[in-house]
C-alpha cells in the first residue's frame, strides 16, 4: 500500500511499469539535444498508459508518487506547443493526477506542500488563461478545459485533505493559493448554457456532469476556503483577511452586474458555498467591514426570493362557502378542523393559521391605521406542493437547495448586522418593508417577505432571527428620530425620519398580521421577541395614535385564543404577556389605552390564561 515503503518481495511488474516510465520520462527531458519533444514524450510514456499507471500508484511508496507527479506538473507547465496539443495534453494530465490523488494518501511535509501548490497553481494558471482567450464567437468558456481545472482544483484537495499538521504558514499559502483562483476565474463566464456545455463535454468523453461549467470551479474553491477559515481562520494575519474581503468584494461586484442571479443546480451549489463562506467571515472578521457592507446587502438582498421567481404565491385567502363555515366557528374548532382535513400535503404553520381565523375581523381592525397603503389583505394560497419547508424528498431537491441559498443569504445579512450594526443601519430602506408588507413584491424583497411568504420554515426563522438583531442593540436609539407621515403629505424627497415611520408602520403591520396567523410556537416566540424591541424603540407619539391600541388589542386577542402545544405554551404565554405588559406601561399614555384598560374593568373581562 502507499505509504508504507518498499517491502520484501520484488516490485510488481505495475511498480516497474511506473518506475520505467518515469525514469525514462527524466532522462529524455536531460538529453541535449532533445530527440523528442515534450508533448511526445509525455503521450509515449505517461499518458497513453493512464490506467495502469493509476493501478501502479496505489502499490508505491506516496512520496515516490508525489515526487513523479510534481516532476510531470512542472514538465506540462513548460510546455510549449499549439493550442490543440495543450489543450489535449493539459486535460488528460489533470484527469492522470486527479484519479491518482483519489487512490493515494500522501504525507506532506512544508516542502512538499509548497511545491504541490506552486505545481498547481501553474497548472490552473495555464488552464484558466487558456479559457479567457479561446471561448467561441459568443465568448463562453471552453469546457474542454474548464473541466481540468476543476479537476485540478479537486486533486489539490485531495492532496492536502490527509495532512495532519498544519502550520499556520501552510494555511497562509492556501489562502492565497484560493484567493488567486477565485480572482483568475473571474475572467471566465460562469453562466454557461447548459445545452453548448453539454454539446462539449460530450465531444471530449469526460465522465464527469455534462453541465459542468466554470462555476463549479469557484464553487470547489469556496468550500476549500470555508474549510481553511474554519481549521485556522482566528490564526489568519490581518492583511490576509483583508484580501479574503476584497476578493469576496470583488465576487459581488461580479454578481451584480450579472443579475438577476440564475436559478438552477448548478449555480445554486455554488451560491451556497459563496454565502456559507462569507458567513464565516463575518461571524468573527479581524478587519472593518465597513467599506464593503452597502455592497454586501445588496447583492445578498438578491436572494431573499431565490428559487421562489417563477411561483405564484397568492390568490384569495379564503375561497367561497368555506370561509363562512370557518368564521362561524370558534378558532379552536377551526384549527381542529383543518388539522385534520390537511394531512395529504404540507401547508406552512402561518398559513395554516390563517386559513381557520375571521379573515373580515382582522382586515377591519388592521385598517383602521393602514389606510395610507394600498391594501392590508395578504394573498398567500398555492399549490400545496410549493409550500416545502425544506426537508422534502428527493423530487424537491431543486427546491431544498433553492431555501438552503436563501437562508444562507439571511444568515449573512444577520451577521453583517453583528459585525457592523451603524453601517447595517444605513441600509435599512433595502432591507425592511417602506410599502405594503402584506403584498409579496417578489422585485423588491425584503426581510418581512421572506417572513411572510418563504415557503421554508427555516428561512422563516433565518427571517426573524436577522429581525431581532437588527432590532436589538443600536437601533432603539436610532428609530427615536422616525416620524411617520402620510403619503400624500410627503414631497418629492423622503427625510430619514419619515423613512424610519414608514418602515416601522410595515413592520408593525407586518408582524402583528403573523402574530394572528401564525401556528408555529418556536417561530411564535421570536415573532413576540421582535415585536417587544420594536414596541420599546418605536416612538408612538409620532406615528399614528392608534397603532398602540391596536398593537394592545391583537397581543390580547391572541392570548385570548391560546396556543396550541402544551409544552411550549408557557413559554409563548409568557413571551405575549412580556409584550403586553411593554405596550400598556409605554409613556406617554394614550387615551385610547385607558379606554381599553377602563373598558376592561367596568366589564369584568379579563385575558384567559
Amino acid at each position: 500500500m502507499a505509504g508504507t515503503g518498499f517491502g520484501a518481495a520484488a516490485p510488481t511488474s505495475l511498480v516497474r511499469s511506473w518506475r520505467t516510465a518515469f525514469l525514462t520520462l527524466r532522462d529524455e527531458t536531460l538529453t541535449i539535444p532533445s530527440r523528442n519533444s515534450n508533448v511526445q514524450l509525455l503521450d509515449n510514456l505517461i499518458l497513453s498508459h493512464s490506467k495502469p499507471l493509476v493501478s501502479a500508484a496505489v502499490e508505491l511508496p506516496s512520496h515516490e508518487v508525489l515526487s513523479d507527479i510534481l516532476f510531470m506538473m512542472e514538465l506540462v507547465a513548460a510546455t510549449s506547443s499549439d493550442e490543440e496539443d495543450c489543450t489535449r495534453i493539459y486535460a488528460q494530465t489533470s484527469r492522470l493526477i486527479h484519479d491518482i490523488c483519489r487512490c493515494v494518501s500522501f504525507d506532506l511535509n512544508f516542502s512538499s506542500y509548497s511545491s504541490v501548490l506552486n505545481c498547481f497553481g501553474k497548472m490552473l494558471n495555464l488552464f484558466l488563461r487558456n479559457v479567457a482567450t479561446n471561448g467561441d464567437i459568443s465568448g463562453i468558456c471552453s469546457t474542454t478545459t474548464i473541466i481540468p481545472a476543476i479537476e485540478c482544483l479537486q486533486a489539490v484537495r485531495f492532496i492536502i485533505i490527509s495532512h495532519r499538521r498544519w502550520l499556520q504558514s501552510e494555511d497562509v499559502m492556501l489562502v492565497k493559493f484560493l484567493l488567486d483562483v477565485i480572482i483568475c476565474s473571474h475572467g471566465v463566464s460562469f453562466w454557461m448554457p447548459h445545452s453548448i456545455c453539454k454539446e462539449k463535454s460530450t465531444r471530449i468523453n469526460m465522465r464527469f456532469s455534462i453541465e459542468r461549467s466554470s462555476s463549479e470551479l469557484q464553487t470547489v474553491a469556496f468550500e476549500m476556503l470555508s474549510e481553511a477559515i474554519s481549521r485556522a481562520g482566528s490564526s489568519l494575519p490581518v492583511d490576509i483577511w483583508r484580501s479574503i474581503l476584497e476578493v469576496f468584494r470583488k465576487t459581488m461586484d461580479v454578481l451584480a452586474l450579472k443579475s438577476p442571479v440564475v436559478e438552477d443546480s448548478v449555480m445554486s451549489r455554488f451560491y451556497e458555498s459563496f454565502l456559507c463562506c462569507l458567513h464565516l467571515i463575518l461571524i468573527d472578521p479581524k478587519c472593518a467591514v465597513l467599506d464593503h457592507v452597502s455592497v454586501f446587502v445588496a447583492v445578498l438582498r438578491m436572494f431573499l426570493v431565490y428559487g421562489l421567481s417563477g411561483r405564484t404565491l397568492g390568490t384569495s385567502l379564503l375561497v367561497g362557502h368555506k370561509e363562512k363555515e370557518l368564521n362561524s366557528m370558534s378558532p379552536k374548532a377551526s384549527r381542529e378542523l383543518l388539522k385534520k382535513s390537511d394531512h395529504g400535503t404540507y401547508r406552512p404553520p402561518h398559513l395554516r393559521k390563517r386559513d381557520c381565523l375571521n379573515v373580515k375581523h382582522g382586515s377591519v381592525r388592521h385598517s383602521q391605521y393602514m389606510s395610507d397603503s394600498e391594501s392590508s389583505t395578504i394573498n398567500v394560497t398555492s399549490s400545496d406542493s410549493e409550500f416545502s419547508d425544506g426537508d422534502g424528498s428527493a423530487n424537491d431537491s431543486g427546491r431544498v437547495q433553492s431555501s438552503r441559498v436563501r437562508v444562507a443569504a439571511i444568515t449573512c445579512i444577520q451577521d453583517l448586522c453583528q459585525a457592523d450594526s451603524k453601517s447595517l443601519s444605513m441600509q435599512w430602506s433595502l432591507l425592511l418593508p417602506t410599502s405594503d408588507a402584506l403584498q409579496a413584491r417578489m422585485h423588491d424583497a425584503t426581510l418581512m417577505t421572506c417572513l411572510l411568504f418563504d415557503p421554508c420554515l427555516k428561512a422563516r426563522m433565518a427571517s426573524a432571527a436577522t429581525l431581532v438583531t437588527m432590532m436589538d442593540g443600536l437601533s432603539s436609539i436610532f428609530l427615536q428620530v422616525a416620524e411617520y407621515k402620510e403619503s400624500n403629505k410627503l414631497g418629492s424627497f423622503m427625510a430619514l425620519s419619515s423613512s424610519l415611520g414608514t418602515v416601522l408602520l410595515e413592520l408593525h403591520r407586518g408582524l402583528l398580521y403573523l402574530i394572528e396567523h401564525e401556528a408555529h410556537t418556536k417561530l411564535l416566540a421570536l415573532l413576540f421577541r421582535i415585536i417587544k424591541l420594536l414596541i420599546s424603540s418605536t416612538p408612538y407619539s409620532r406615528m399614528p395614535p392608534n397603532l398602540l391600541p391596536i398593537v394592545v388589542t391583537s397581543i390580547r386577542t391572541r392570548i385570548e385564543e391560546g396556543f396550541w402545544l402544551k409544552s411550549e405554551r408557557s413559554g409563548v404565554l409568557a413571551a405575549s404577556i412580556g409584550c403586553l405588559t411593554l405596550a400598556l406601561s409605554t409613556s406617554p399614555s394614550s387615551a385610547q389605552i385607558r379606554n381599553i384598560l377602563c373598558d376592561e374593568v367596568s366589564s369584568g373581562n379579563s385575558c384567559y390564561y
